[in-house]
């Protein structure tokens, strides 16, 4: 054998043996941002319910959009990003275009799809390589800090470790006395021991232990559902409903620009904020906005970049196969709907917690010296987790970020798409406005 040949052997030896070892963490971090975002097979069909899509129905197109948009980041972008619909964009498809704009369900699925077919057109041309250059870093960490906060806001309510404060206060503790409370606790403390211990899987091990300690007390999990894979004939009543009647209505086009910044710039932000290598960012972006494009087409609201991955990432995944583990996690989940049930929201929300804990280690690189650096990003911090939405959070950081440095003459600072941006971002305001 040549020494050329042998060479080549030793060195597929080595990426065999690098392969091997990363293969188990990756399964379990594909694992875990799986549990961590599995409750919106449940959640995204009780919210757009309330649009008029059947629940019964819309599960499948959760499903099927999520494993989809999975295996398109795991084939296409090769990173550990899963999508799936969003939190943020299905209360507004639901709540702001179907019952505040009096749209029907087939008309928000197309301004889903058509604002969609824009954030493919930034997706895919130098546009957002430009918009990435253009934003300040400190908003991007901004936007990765307040996206951990939002988590961990998320993370407390499902614990149950904090609520509605009523007229007192904004928020109120939990009661200790509350057994899911309690059984969080112990799924916190579980969790932290592990991730600080860094056990391979420590998250899955704590939401499985938990879930067990959950079912041994009779704390119970999610709601139970009727769905059964009975209803997939059925699905074919929300499949390619979308309905352009109205796309040059003043409400239609309305709403079609301000989702489209919910897309663009949320999408962008949770990109930017959890993805570990930066070289993979064009590409889960492409992948992001094809997946959109597809789940209008399934009959749900549009397909996100879950801020919920960070947790896979954080337990170790840096490739696709986390996201395609997820993607067959979420197919098989089909069959296994009734057991998802037994999982507690007390078994997930540590890991949530935890993971927004860690996003949030990014404010120790913020620049506080400097008030029209560190207020912005304040106001995108703040207000992401205290109105629930991202958007809303991105759009008065990136209003504030070229006023204050116009107003102490550091116009040089700027980039001049940033004014363009903040123009159309107190636009967005305006239009929520009168939308709602």
């Amino acid at each position: 054998m040549s020494g050329k040949k042998i060479l080549l052997v030793k060195e597929n030896q080595i990426l065999m043996g690098i392969s091997k070892t990363r293969l188990k963490t990756e399964i379990l971090a594909g694992i875990t941002s799986f549990f961590a975002i599995s409750y919106i097979i449940i959640v995204n069909p009780m919210i757009l319910s309330d649009a008029g899509i059947p629940a019964g129905l819309s599960v499948f197109a959760t499903v099927f959009s999520s494993a989809i948009g999975c295996l398109i980041m795991a084939l296409w972008a090769k990173a550990p990003v899963i999508l799936t619909p969003g939190m943020g964009v299905n209360a507004f498809f639901t709540y702001t275009v179907v019952v505040g704009m009096h749209l029907s369900w087939q008309q928000a699925v197309a301004i889903s799809i058509f604002s969609s077919l824009i954030y493919m057109v930034i997706a895919f041309t130098r546009a957002s390589e430009f918009l990435a250059n253009a934003i300040p870093a400190v908003l991007k960490k901004g936007i990765t800090v307040g996206i951990g906060l939002f988590l961990v806001t998320l993370g407390l309510e499902k614990a149950e470790l904090i609520q509605s404060g009523g007229k007192r206060a904004l928020l109120a503790a939990g009661s200790l006395s509350n057994p899911a409370t309690l059984l969080a606790l112990f799924g916190l403390l579980l969790s932290l021991i592990l991730f600080l211990r860094r056990v391979p899987g420590g998250f899955v091990i704590g939401i499985i232990v938990t879930s067990l300690v959950g079912v041994l007390f009779h704390i119970g999990g999610t709601q139970a559902t009727s769905i059964s894979l009975s209803q997939l004939p059925k699905y074919s009543e929300i499949l390619f409903k979308g309905d352009f009647s109205q796309m040059f209505s003043i409400k239609f086009l309305l709403a079609v620009f301000s989702m489209t910044m919910i897309l663009v710039f949320e999408s962008m932000g949770i990109l930017e904020g959890i993805l570990q290598d930066p070289s993979q960012f064009r590409k889960a972006f492409q992948a992001s906005s094809v997946t959109t494009f597809i789940s209008g087409f399934l009959g749900t609201s549009p397909t996100v970049a879950a801020a919920e991955s960070a947790s896979g990432i954080e337990s170790g995944g840096r490739t696709g196969i986390v996201s395609l583990v997820s993607g067959i996690l979420f197919l098989l989940s089909l069959f296994f709907i009734p057991l998802l049930s037994y999982v507690p929201q007390a078994a997930i929300a540590p890991v949530i917690i935890i993971t927004g804990a860690v996003m949030m280690e990014q404010l120790a690189t913020i620049n506080f010296a400097d008030f029209t650096d560190w207020f912005p990003a304040f106001l995108i911090i703040v207000l992401i987790p205290l109105t629930g939405s991202i958007s809303t959070g991105l759009a008065f950081g990136f209003v504030a970020y070229p006023i204050l440095k116009l107003a102490m003459g550091k116009q040089s600072e700027v980039h001049p798409i940033m004014y363009v941006l903040g123009l159309l971002f107190l636009a967005q305001l305006g239009f929520n406005s009168i939308l709602v």
